[in-house]
């Protein structure tokens, strides 16, 4: 699986982005035909604590996921999208392996 990580408005620091890679690759033990995850990483211009975007779009055969999290850090973030991306791999996979049976 191919990682591709993206900052809008700033410049992410090798530690995070490797956090991310890390964090993003291990989604393949969920599903074995992930082709892509792209990750973009924002911080929006505004005064609230929780300025800090960060979506996970992975891409399997027949279909794309999609998440979209706010939180105070990048970390936080892509942890509850990571959480909510293993959810769904699973079910995706589950709907797989039952039109195989059918």
């Amino acid at each position: 699986m191919k990682v591709f990580i993206q900052s809008v408005n700033f410049n992410a620091d090798k530690k995070l982005l490797r956090f991310v890679e890390e964090k993003v690759s291990n989604l393949s033990r969920y599903h074995d035909k992930i082709v892509t995850a792209e990750v973009f990483l924002k911080v929006l211009n505004t005064s609230d604590k929780e300025n800090k975007i960060s979506e996970v779009k992975i891409n399997i055969p027949g279909s794309e996921l999609i998440i979209k999290r706010e939180a105070k850090t990048f970390e936080e973030g892509v942890n509850s999208a990571i959480d909510n991306l293993k959810r769904q791999l699973k079910r995706s996979k589950e709907k797989q392996r039952d039109s195989i049976i059918s």
